[in-house]
């Protein structure tokens, strides 16, 4: 190993002064080593890639695998524990052409066309839960009242998820991505959210419905487990990102009121306001994994096939190289190839739901509350740093 080269003890994910800015010994291993050695939790030396193009490489080098059973965790989760093998319909941890597979069932269901029929359904929820907190005089909490009810529409209804359910939903998934839980705790999440799937598919076997689980249910192609994997993977992965960038994406406008204040005046600009907080604020702050397949030389390092490598998104998206003043959130910058849904054969299959969620959130929050601004300090705003998915715990707001 050269001497040259840092080893970093663990992913930094301690943030600074600024609850919206990555923790700033990445942006330090950017400038000077984006390309660095770190030890990961169970011992491994592998690798920490914090320059935007450095990364933007790597998730596009079919020579990197994401197999579960190869992958490490660079933050010590609950349930990282001894690589096991990967559950059937875990589309996420395969490389192809299993991964090609499932995903190409699921593509579709993610299309523009697809995602844009449910534009009605997903304006009424946002109108309807703007109204209740307008009706309910304030102040509110941002996140419950508004945040998470929204998210678990959307993607309960394309899955096909009853009302009754979404809440049990919530629970199970807040425990899986706390790295504060136990073992027992995040594993019981995963089989709450299992269980209640599997129910639902046998429901779906017996009487087909036009969601995507029902769909899927009623092609012979995929067993009861593959569904039940591939429906967790999609719920807990679209819920818990659209929460925290509903509400984390609000709190940055409240924060940079010059923002909000030219959505307001302009809520036409909300197609370039989403895809700028997903940048600024990369909410993925755990970043992306992957590990070498075969030995290989990379900006001048040797990756040895089995090296972990931990890509941080957050530092990438902040790297001057990607666009100037990258600290600064500008809503009318024009839409940069920022990395928050990933690149490659792995970028989020869902983000053409995501991106058309988040529009309609922050252009019907602009239109119908102007004055929108924080009720306490943003000291005072609880942020989730323990989390794989970045966001606040509780946003209290007026208006």
């Amino acid at each position: 190993m050269s001497e040259t080269v840092p080893v970093v003890d663990g992913l930094p994910m301690i943030r600074g002064g600024c609850p919206f800015d990555p923790a700033p010994q990445l942006a330090e291993l950017r400038r000077d080593h984006p390309v660095a050695r770190m030890v990961f939790p169970d011992g491994h030396v592998g690798w920490l890639v914090t320059g935007y193009g450095e990364v933007r490489r790597l998730l596009a080098d079919r020579g990197m695998s994401s197999r579960g059973d190869l992958l490490r965790t660079p933050i010590p989760l609950p349930m990282a524990g001894d690589r096991t093998e990967v559950a059937p319909g875990m589309f996420t941890a395969m490389d192809p052409p299993d991964h090609t597979r499932y995903r190409r069932q699921l593509t579709a269901w993610f299309s523009a066309r697809r995602t844009r029929s449910l534009e009605p359904l997903l304006a009424a929820s946002v109108e309807r839960h703007l109204n209740a907190m307008i009706a309910s005089g304030g102040p509110v909490d941002l996140v419950t009242a508004f945040a998470e009810p929204v998210a678990a529409l959307a993607i309960c209804e394309l899955l096909g998820v009853p009302a009754a359910q979404r809440e049990v939903f919530s629970r199970s998934i807040s425990a899986l991505f706390t790295v504060h839980s136990s073992a027992e705790e995040a594993i019981a999440g995963w089989q709450n959210i299992g269980g209640l799937l599997m129910g639902l598919i046998h429901a779906k076997r017996a009487e087909p419905t036009d969601d995507l689980l029902g769909t899927l249910a009623a092609d012979d192609s995929l067993s009861d487990q593959e569904l039940a994997t591939i429906g967790s993977v999609l719920l807990v992965a679209g819920y818990d990102t659209s929460k925290n960038m509903v509400a984390l994406g609000t709190f940055a406008l409240l924060e940079h009121p010059e923002q909000y204040a030219a959505l307001v005046a302009d809520p036409a600009l909300g197609e370039k306001a989403v895809e700028e907080l997903l940048r600024y604020l990369t909410i993925v702050h755990a970043g992306s994994i992957r590990a070498v397949g075969a030995d290989m030389e990379f900006e001048g390092h040797r990756f040895a096939a089995g090296d972990a490598v931990s890509l941080s998104l957050a530092a990438a998206n902040r790297d001057p190289a990607l666009c100037d003043e990258p600290d600064r959130l500008d809503i009318t910058r024009e839409p940069l190839p920022h990395l928050a849904f990933g690149h490659g054969i792995h970028q989020c299959v869902g983000q053409p739901l995501a991106r058309l969620e988040l529009r309609l959130v922050f252009e019907m929050l602009a239109r119908r509350l102007p004055g929108l601004r924080l009720a306490v300090p943003a000291e005072q705003v609880p942020t989730t740093p323990e989390m794989i998915i970045y966001g606040v715990r509780k946003l209290l707001v007026t208006w």
